[in-house]
């Protein structure tokens, strides 16, 4: 008993002197460095770039700066040189442009687009996801320090119970079983309350690890633990789910960038005109300014046959765009079934988490009229010891959902991609 009261002070000392954060910290820093969102940013990123250089494409040309240098085994007449040199140099600008190319780039433009929106809502998704991790371990630290209030409650009561069987036990007024029965309780009770300390110390490290620092974390407690009572009907959540949820937003856009591909891949069949302009210079030595020559090209290219290449291409555009489609239509049906699991979710953990107020209070009376019938010697000591079983079942149950309820409104606004209550409600 010693060494298990000494764990437990030492444990509650060092949760003094943790370093504390709130929610809204653990929010804002372990979106960070959750690696599932910080890929999700990155792909967004990229999508902007293959927008812009979508835009780029259409609106500039491709341009280009060389430069040659040839060393002749036997001397060679070249441009510049009035007689045959053993070596030349080239420099050249050339800039293109393609003046039509069968409806690609527009293709690849709209094709940019839809994939940007897509990688913005996954990035919403993930963030949501990324938040929702972090919440879980923020709540699990809190609800640990409660569950081992509650196991150390647990002890407290056990101690304070096997002290009045003993007095019974050497008045007479009760057998010595009473006293054995009571401290087989009290050992129980002190195992559970090592192995709830161990559990809260696990779950400091793994908030500290999830908002990247190095040793355990400690939660600073919510202002008022109870979930707020939702201000958006079944129906109008299913409508916004549908409407701008992150899942059917990348669903559609995944389908329209799959769309745009098949548009790029049979601009393939068509001719493609281009506009260049090449301007170069010609000497034998670096820096050539001897004689310069410049040309206007304008070149057409009708594709015929290459293989069956892009016929292959084209087959594999028409397959991503019925995925795609059909991956849309799936995610649209599983709206209503998605939302409506987390919606009615947190209304039942709401509703559970109030039973489990109302159980601790009637497990508190039961156990308070267990504990003076006994010291009267009107019950038994299964009784009793049933009776603080029960209590203390009911005071962790109550604890656990608690915090399970916030998770399931964190689900429920992950499906709809907004937060639902301001930072004040939340905390």
């Amino acid at each position: 008993m010693i060494v298990g009261l000494s764990l437990i002070l030492q444990i509650a000392a060092a949760g003094d002197s943790l370093p504390r954060v709130t929610l809204a910290d653990v929010l804002r820093r372990s979106a960070r460095l959750d690696p599932q969102y910080v890929t999700a940013r990155g792909e967004v990123d990229n999508a902007v770039w293959s927008r812009r250089a979508a835009w780029y494409a259409i609106v500039t040309p491709q341009v280009r700066l060389a430069g040659d240098l040839a060393q002749f085994s036997t001397p060679t007449f070249v441009l510049g040189a009035d007689q045959p040199q053993g070596r030349s140099v080239t420099a050249r600008a050339e800039a293109f442009y393609e003046v039509f190319s069968g409806g690609r780039k527009f293709a690849e433009l709209s094709g940019s687009r839809a994939l940007l929106t897509a990688a913005e809502a996954l990035e919403v998704r993930e963030r949501f996801d990324a938040e929702l991790r972090a919440e879980s371990d923020y709540y699990q630290v809190l609800a640990d320090q409660e569950l081992t209030r509650v196991a150390g409650e647990r002890v407290r009561r056990a101690r304070e119970q096997l002290g009045v069987a003993r007095a019974r036990v050497i008045s007479g007024a009760a057998v010595s079983t009473d006293s054995l029965q009571l401290l087989l309780e009290l050992n129980r009770a002190r195992v559970a309350e090592l192995r709830q300390v161990a559990a809260l110390r696990v779950a400091r490290l793994q908030l500290g690890r999830r908002i990247g620092m190095d040793g355990p974390v400690d939660a600073t407690p919510l202002g008022d633990a109870r979930a707020p009572e939702l201000t958006i009907s079944l129906g109008d959540a299913v409508a916004q789910a549908a409407q701008s949820g992150p899942t059917a937003v990348a669903a559609r856009a995944a389908e329209d960038a799959a769309e745009a591909l098949v548009k790029a891949q049979r601009g393939s069949y068509l001719p493609n005109l281009t506009l260049g302009a090449t301007t170069a210079t010609y000497d034998t030595r670096f820096f050539p300014d001897a004689t310069s020559r410049t040309s206007l090209i304008f070149s057409a290219t009708l594709p015929i046959w290459n293989g069956g290449q892009r016929e292959v291409l084209m087959s594999q555009a028409r397959v991503t765009r019925e995925i795609a489609r059909a991956t849309r239509l799936d995610a649209e049906r599983a709206v209503a079934r998605d939302v409506t699991e987390t919606y009615e979710g947190y209304t039942t953990a709401r509703a559970t988490t109030q039973l489990a107020e109302e159980a601790v209070l009637v497990a508190r009376e039961n156990y308070r009229v267990q504990d003076t019938r006994y010291r009267a010697g009107a019950t038994t000591i299964l009784d009793l010891i049933e009776a603080q079983i029960r209590l203390t079942e009911a005071e962790a149950e109550f604890v656990q959902s608690r915090y399970a309820t916030r998770l399931a409104l964190g689900r429920f606004e992950a499906q709809l991609g907004r937060r639902l209550f301001n930072d004040g409600a939340r905390q």
